[in-house]
């Protein structure tokens, strides 16, 4: 807060304006932003491997690096 007062006086504006300023830019910001959109990163293949279709994550971190350490 001391050093948005300092801008405001040396802007020459109130504390009040300097932050009224603030919250119009964040704002107008947060509508000008386009939503996120994941980008598809998937892979031809049928999904998991058979064995592993209702398997855990534990299971599948397992086998994960039991494939590393080979």
């Amino acid at each position: 807060m001391r050093e948005a007062r300092k801008v405001a006086a040396k802007e020459g504006v109130t504390f009040r304006t300097l932050i009224e300023r603030g919250l119009r830019n964040v704002v107008s910001n947060s509508k000008q932003a386009k939503p996120f959109k994941l980008r598809n990163r998937s892979f031809r293949g049928n999904g998991f491997r058979p064995e592993l279709k209702d398997a855990s994550w534990d299971k599948i971190r397992a086998l994960i690096y039991e494939d590393s350490q080979q």
